[in-house]
């Protein structure tokens, strides 16, 4: 029976019934603390051959807030993409129903729960994943390239974004929140120098980075957290998931803190990716981290605006991190690397 002082319990038992084969009700609802944009709820159907472990993506408290940035996609397109990459061989969590408003749970949908781990930092260091580690950074291309083979003509609207058009979206984002940094000028007036040209565009995740990949001890199960996904450039999936920030303390293996860039992009060409174009990658690791740069800045933006929350206060402060890898990436000016 759901438990009564949860207000979704009673309609997400109804659709379980409804969509899940064999489901009798639900069991073992609970908020997990992921998901930043997101509400995320684990709970379990109860069928007679046992339990079916699923999990609920929701809008905060049901509804989309309109105000959100216009990178995020809805949830209703966030799992058609997840439908689309698992149909080329991406590992995805399979998705088992989209929420529609006669289902009085908001926006959102239910998908399987994937078993494994999402933090970064047990997966560099937990004996658990030491056999998997070595692996990682080859899977990461593997899986990339497959997900850049998904035809464009099946796609959802998605908005399309090309370097000029990313440097130029940050840039007005930095400016507004009028606190200068001089290495943070210098990185905008080296991607206007550099912005490549991309002869494809395809679907790009957005966000595929160690901290949105579910690992188990032997590699990838699943890419999570599409809501950024939109069509551009496929180095730049390549590039993010190389960023400083994403590889935990480990900076000497780029590629989420476990691997090498050789690796990554040895697996995207085998698996049938585009042929690499360093170049065009080292652009979007440059920008990836001048755009994370710019986040800490909203961060701390928010923080002396009177959100103060410890975690606000935290990113917003790493900001001057981001200096310190900018000019390690712009090292070619000092003509080292």
């Amino acid at each position: 029976m759901p438990e009564a002082a949860n207000p979704i319990a009673a309609p997400l038992e109804e659709v379980a019934r409804k969509h899940i084969p064999g489901a009798t009700g639900i069991e073992a609802l609970k908020r997990l603390s992921g998901g930043a944009s997101q509400e995320i709820w684990s709970f379990d159907a109860a069928t007679p051959s046992g339990a079916v472990p699923l999990i609920l993506r929701r809008a905060p408290g049901g509804f989309r807030d309109t105000g959100r940035s216009g990178t995020a996609v809805p949830l209703e397109t966030e799992a058609r993409l997840i439908r689309l990459a698992e149909e080329v061989g991406v590992p995805v969590p399979p998705v088992r129903h989209v929420l529609t408003e006669e289902d009085g749970l908001g926006q959102g949908f239910i998908m399987d729960r994937v078993p494994g781990e999402t933090l970064a930092r047990k997966i560099l260091r937990d004996e658990e994943f030491a056999e998997a580690r070595p692996k990682l950074a080859r899977q990461c291309g593997e899986i990339l390239a497959k997900l850049h083979t998904v035809e464009k003509s099946k796609l959802p609207p998605l908005r399309t974004a090309t370097s000029r058009d990313e440097v130029e979206q940050y840039f007005t984002t930095y400016k507004q929140l009028d606190y200068p940094h001089p290495v943070f000028e210098l990185a905008f007036r080296w991607l206007r120098d550099n912005a490549p040209q991309t002869p494809e565009l395809t679907l790009v995740h957005g966000d595929f980075r160690n901290g949105n990949l579910m690992i188990g001890p032997d590699g990838v199960r699943a890419v999570l957290d599409w809501e950024i996904a939109h069509i551009g450039d496929p180095m730049a999936d390549l590039s993010w998931i190389c960023i400083n920030p994403w590889r935990f303390g480990n900076i000497d293996m780029p590629v989420g803190g476990f691997g090498t860039r050789e690796d990554l992009f040895a697996g995207y060409e085998a698996a049938g990716g585009f042929k690499v174009d360093p170049a065009r990658v080292k652009f979007w690791e440059v920008l990836g981290t001048l755009k994370w740069g710019v986040m800490c800045m909203g961060m701390a933006s928010a923080f002396l605006q009177g959100d103060r929350s410890v975690e606000r206060a935290t990113i917003g402060r790493r900001a001057s991190e981001t200096e310190v890898d900018l000019m390690r990436l712009l090292a070619p000016l000092t003509g080292k690397e």
